[in-house]
């Protein structure tokens, strides 16, 4: 086959993002931190874009002081000067009338008193009001190993071990393969791991929650034969909670299978857990809902976001160059169109957020009123046809965004949930569903638990008709054991 190079022309059509709408589309799943990083690098990058500072109260002395000397440079400039043209005073010629539509169209963001976003100055809290950072299980570990160990080749050994520990405190590692690691035999990384068994917290090191559980029995010095031969053969039946088979293979009464299972509670499954740092997440609401007489108001929550606005001098030099520097004039220009379109994008992007906070509010204004009873199912696509734009819009404006509600702070995801159908074929909300099965479970019987089958008959009494396998799954997503390990649980803890 001969290759050959030729030139040919064809018509395609093809979907092609601008730079504006690029940059719309990016700042719409944003949330507000996220959004303030982004302003600031905005604010390094383009010149034409500045921070409006709050006005600082001053004193009568000083505003009087600045008041005269406004005065004084108010005087002689009666007159334009030369040389210095404003930047409506540039003529409008074939060279400039594409300026002239451009700062036309983009009239409301070229005015020094437009405010785009709100800006607070906050203080900066002092120093003894920081928290030290608390030591890490690694920290902790490393620190004992150290005083434990004192031959160089051992201390490497157990360095390696730690570092191969997850949070929870167990080896992520098998023993052949920090040997490979470490150079040295498999008996030499079980003496160490053994040492370091013992280490605080007990059991850290372990392989398995068998080797875990038994590292402690060992700690404690603990001599029970039942406890031990639970633990080492038959965790299996304890996660079933079959202590009926249980009793049976180990030939003892119920409740001697209590008391040893008593015992086996003491035990912590994840040692590693005591000393990791406790994460809380906080969640701070982009959007606030208050109850005003019988009305729900929405707002934006813009705290801590600064205010933009141009520069002034950049304009004015904008307006000088058109004239006397065209390589700076061409670089000021595309640096005031990048500005208008990131402030309109910001503009945007509160309309757009506004708008689906709005259609969720008054879809959900019953739930916020009364409670869970009165949730509506909400889709994507619903408020993408009712506010006019793509269902991929609403999906990047509910990312990572929260509302606070006069019942409670939510994801907007939260809204987002599939749609069941009752006997008069309108819709019910799966969180509803969900929410009477938990009701179900707290209320019932505890010696003779609802079954998935029972359940879905009780909410087909209610107007629910759902299947015994999608009940089966809500349950698995509200951790809902079965019914049959939930009544073994229950007689076992009954038993004497």
């Amino acid at each position: 086959m001969v290759m050959r190079q030729r030139l040919d022309q064809r018509q395609v059509q093809k979907l092609i993002l601008a730079p504006a709408l690029q940059q719309a589309i990016k700042l719409l799943p944003l949330t507000n931190l996220e959004l303030i990083e982004v302003i600031d690098e905005e604010l390094s990058e383009n010149p034409l874009l500045e921070l409006e500072e709050e006005a600082v109260e001053k004193k009568p002395e000083e505003a009087a002081k600045e008041a005269e000397k406004e005065e004084e440079k108010s005087e002689p400039a009666e007159e334009p000067v030369p040389g210095e043209p404003e930047i409506e005073d540039v003529p409008e010629t074939p060279e400039n009338q594409e300026e002239l539509e451009f700062e036309s169209y983009f009239s409301e963001y070229i005015d020094d008193g437009f405010r785009s976003l709100s800006y607070e100055r906050r203080e900066i809290p002092s120093l003894e009001n920081t928290l030290s950072k608390s030591a890490s299980l690694w920290d902790h570990l490393n620190w004992q190993a150290n005083l434990n160990f004192f031959e160089p080749a051992d201390q490497e050994i157990a360095q390696l071990i730690i570092g191969n520990i997850n949070e929870d405190g167990y080896l992520t590692s098998s023993v052949p393969e920090l040997a490979l690691a470490a150079q040295t035999t498999e008996e030499k990384i079980m003496e160490i791991r053994e040492k370091i068994k013992m280490f605080d917290p007990v059991g850290v090191g372990s392989l398995d929650l068998k080797e875990c559980l038994l590292a402690q029995m060992d700690y404690l010095q603990l001599k029970d034969d039942v406890t031990r031969t639970i633990i080492y053969e038959h965790l299996g039946l304890l996660e079933k909670s079959d202590f009926a088979q249980l009793a049976r293979l180990l030939n003892v009464p119920m409740a001697t299978i209590k008391y040893h299972i008593e015992i086996i509670k003491r035990f912590d499954p994840a040692p590693g857990r005591k000393y990791s740092e406790d994460r809380t997440n906080y969640a701070v609401p982009d959007i606030l809902v208050s109850k005003e007489g019988s009305d729900l108001r929405i707002a934006l929550n813009d705290e801590g976001l600064p205010r933009l606005r141009l520069n002034s001098y950049y304009k004015s030099l904008l307006a000088k160059a058109l004239k006397e520097n065209p390589e700076a004039y061409r670089f000021l220009k595309d640096k005031m169109k990048k500005a208008l379109w990131f402030l309109r994008s910001l503009d945007q992007r509160d309309r757009t957020i506004y708008k689906v906070a709005k259609y969720i509010v008054d879809r959900q204004r019953d739930f916020i009123e009364k409670g869970m009873d009165f949730i509506r199912p909400l889709t994507l696509m619903e408020i993408a046809q009712e506010i006019g734009v793509h269902e991929s819009t609403v999906g990047r404006v509910v990312a990572n965004k929260y509302i606070m509600t006069p019942c409670g702070v939510f994801s907007l995801k939260y809204f987002f949930h599939k749609s069941l159908h009752d006997d008069f074929g309108e819709g019910v909300s799966s969180l509803r569903v969900k929410d009477k099965i938990r009701k179900l479970v707290e209320n019932e019987d505890k010696g003779s638990p609802f079954s998935d089958i029972e359940i879905g008959e009780i909410l087909a009494r209610e107007n629910f008709k759902i299947a015994r396998r999608t009940v089966a799954k809500y349950r698995k997503q509200l951790k809902i054991l079965p019914s049959h390990i939930r009544k073994r649980k229950f007689v076992m803890e009954g038993s004497s």
